[in-house]
């Protein structure tokens, strides 16, 4: 029991920090960059969040 808290504490965190490196790279791109790439930062950071947490 204690290890599955264990391992739970571990994924959860792990995934909180996959998912903010990715929220620190987007939030780092500026606008023009997005424009040359055609992308939007709101559904970027949309799909990263599904990524890392699924739907």
């Amino acid at each position: 029991m204690i290890s599955n808290f264990v391992k739970y504490a571990r994924n959860r965190v792990e995934k909180r920090m996959r998912y903010g490196r990715l929220v620190a790279e987007i939030q780092s791109l500026t606008p023009r960059d997005l424009a040359d790439i055609g992308a939007d930062r709101g559904e970027m950071l949309r799909h990263a969040y599904l990524d890392v947490y699924g739907q």
